[in-house]
């Protein structure tokens, strides 16, 4: 659709703050940032802002708010739910922070960093390494997202079981406000227990409250022991059984336990290059393990090797390999990182980022596969994820041959029977991707009316105008 277009006279303005080179009008320029990662959600747009500096996206938002033009803020465009993506038809203004990528500095004493909210994760990670620590965040995704959006929509990644999501990872935030004022929370204190904690607001908001231009985060020491392992099993319920036994034999040292099946196993090897199943047979699920020390190298091994000697000999573990190099435990874990990617080729995915109780993964993953292939009988099942905290990506691609778009166009039903289940065990529709256009609705269905009601005081509060991402997460 063509948008509904901006006066001349006031994309001008908004051009004049931040340069003509970047203020972005042209449709070729405009089309990458107007479509959301999986294709689900396409919006339009008049005009793109490139900001340089946090006093540059103030300046914006005072006008936006003055002449009450809509604002979508937008980082590394890897979003799932369409948060980042404009509305259709609409006038909405994209305000990318790709230009503000700095790190501003480092404490390996404190263990913190400052940057940018459009620094790439990965310049995150690799700034740490220079000072021998660590962040922990780790997707997929870092080579492309952005700190920003990693704090609006709260990412997890799959060592949450140890580090927590980025609200744990966070200390402090530089937030522009809907009217353009500027909060400067970069604390870096562990310990501030005075009042309102207005950091946690705009942590897991998807931009529907400011703009995140700046953070504190943590920062770790890097492990003297690193090890990963792979184990074929025989179902989820075994997964279960081996976690319990990795979690009270390495205690805090256990930082990733992934639960996978044969099928996404097999999508991996075939579509993503230098991929190859770890295992000489197949199995029907795997779990894959990481183990960090803090001691040493030899402590890392010998938990590795006692938690799969325990679990053969329990009947847990049908058969596993321990990483023998750095580049074998990178290698294993590309291929968890990869799942996702591998069932694009497949055709078409319905895809749940969801949560229960660890304990009801496995009863969760019986029920729903029922219920879908009830359904959908000759649908291929490729649910994973992190066995650790209970996120499960549970994906479903069509059916061998059948028709992409009439598969897709099941989505909402296929939705409403997975979604149900999980509701049932207690669990959450939303596990690390946020809300933004795709569960909009559904969340206002299935939360407390009080609820929905407090976060629509909220969004009142901060955006009195309603020019902040509008249509995502909440309506007011």
């Amino acid at each position: 659709m063509t948008p509904v277009s901006l006066p001349d006279a006031l994309m001008s303005r908004f051009a004049a703050i931040v340069g003509e080179k970047d203020a972005l009008r042209e449709a070729s320029d405009l089309a990458p940032h107007l479509v959301e990662n999986r294709g689900l959600y396409h919006g339009t747009s008049p005009l793109l802002l490139r900001p340089s500096t946090t006093q540059e996206v103030a300046a914006i938002m005072k006008l936006a708010s003055e002449s009450r033009t809509a604002i979508v803020p937008q980082t590394g465009n890897t979003g799932l739910v369409g948060g980042q993506t404009p509305r259709s038809g609409a006038s909405d203004v994209i305000l990318s922070l790709d230009r503000m990528n700095r790190v501003r500095d480092i404490d390996p004493v404190a263990n913190v960093i400052v940057v940018d909210g459009g620094c790439i994760l990965d310049e995150v990670h690799k700034a740490a390494e220079k000072v021998e620590r660590m962040f922990p965040l780790s997707l997929g995704s870092q080579g492309s997202c952005r700190i920003g959006g990693n704090l609006a929509t709260n990412a997890g990644g799959t060592a949450v079981l140890a580090y927590g999501n980025m609200r744990q990872l966070c200390l402090g935030l530089e937030v522009v406000l809907p009217t353009g004022e500027i909060w400067d929370g970069l604390r870096r204190l562990k310990k501030d227990n005075t009042g309102y904690d207005l950091r946690d607001l705009f942590i897991g908001s998807e931009g529907t409250l400011g703009i995140i231009t700046g953070a504190v985060l943590k920062l770790f020491p890097k492990p003297l022991g690193h090890q990963v392992a792979f184990a074929g099993l025989k179902s989820p319920a075994d997964a279960l059984k081996l976690f319990e036994r990795a979690s009270t034999l390495c205690g805090s040292a256990l930082t990733g336990f992934e639960l996978m099946p044969r099928i996404g196993v097999e999508f991996t090897a075939k579509h993503i290059p230098g991929v190859r199943d770890p295992l000489e047979t197949p199995h029907p699920w795997y779990a894959l393990i990481d183990i960090s020390s803090s001691d040493s190298a030899g402590t890392a091994q010998t938990m590795v090797e006692t938690l799969l000697e325990q679990g053969f000999e329990a009947g847990i573990v049908q058969d596993a390999v321990i990483a023998s190099s750095e580049s074998q435990r990178q290698a294993l874990w590309h291929m968890r990182e990869s799942m996702s990617d591998a069932q694009k080729p497949e055709g078409g995915s319905i895809k749940h980022d969801v949560s229960v109780p660890v304990s009801h993964v496995p009863a969760f993953m019986d029920e729903a596969e029922s219920a879908v292939l009830r359904a959908i009988p000759d649908a291929r099942i490729c649910a994973f994820g992190h066995m650790g905290d209970g996120n499960i990506h549970y994906n479903i691609s069509q059916p061998v041959g059948a028709d992409k778009s009439a598969f897709l166009a099941r989505w909402r039903e296929i939705n409403e029977i997975v979604h149900g289940i999980v509701l049932s065990f207690g669990g959450s529709i939303s596990a690390e991707h946020g809300i933004g256009q795709l569960k909009r609705d559904e969340l206002a269905a299935i939360r407390p009316a009080i609820e929905m009601e407090l976060m629509r005081r909220i969004k009142t509060a901060f955006d009195p105008a309603g020019i902040m991402n509008p249509g995502k997460v909440v309506v007011s």
